[in-house]
């Protein structure tokens, strides 16, 4: 046997890319205490808490206005399933924290989408799960986002209102218009 043959199958690692963006980076360098090189290992039975007390959190926001404590996320696997997953948790008292269109109060929690869109404050999170194996930890890899991350995806909720200020959506039941739409758009 060669020792390609011996060797046992390497488990894969389930990893959370997140891209921050906040509007003030460039001149609060906010985000100048988190690493945006290299992937991290977290261990399963840790939550891995965002805010800006050091002591606590792991992954730290150096903003005042940030708690704390903001948010924090828990690595778990589903019941009777393979699969492993999040949890987020919003632990700011002050701040409500927004997960896709989905709203959390102080201590609400919810399973992280595959994909999703978290907002607090001016502060926007792409997060994206990267499915794998292991149940002993998990990784993060964070980037740095150069645009607002709601401007870039085109975000149906933020549709311009029409000039009238009442949205078509609101009323189904009425006549639809042809939409006008530029052609160079690209969403």
């Amino acid at each position: 046997m060669t020792s390609f043959e011996e060797a046992g199958t390497e488990e894969t690692v389930t990893c959370l890319h997140m891209t921050f963006y906040h509007p003030c980076q460039d001149d609060k360098m906010v985000f100048r205490c988190l690493n945006f090189c290299n992937r991290e290992q977290v261990r399963a039975d840790e939550m891995a808490k965002f805010g800006r007390d050091s002591n606590v959190c792991h992954y730290n926001l150096m903003d005042t206005r940030v708690s704390r404590i903001q948010f924090a996320l828990q690595f778990y696997r589903k019941l009777n399933s393979s699969e492993c997953c999040f949890e987020i948790k919003n632990m700011s008292k002050k701040t409500k924290l927004i997960v896709d269109q989905t709203e959390l109060g102080y201590l609400n929690k919810i399973d992280l989408p595959w994909k999703c869109i978290i907002c607090f404050g001016d502060y926007q999170i792409l997060a994206e799960i990267e499915g794998g194996e292991s149940v002993d930890y998990f990784e993060t890899h964070l980037h740095l986002a150069e645009v607002p991350i709601l401007q870039e995806r085109c975000l149906p909720s933020l549709q311009p209102i029409p000039e009238n200020g009442i949205s078509s959506s609101l009323f189904p039941s009425q006549g639809k218009s042809p939409m006008e739409s530029d052609e160079n758009e690209s969403c």
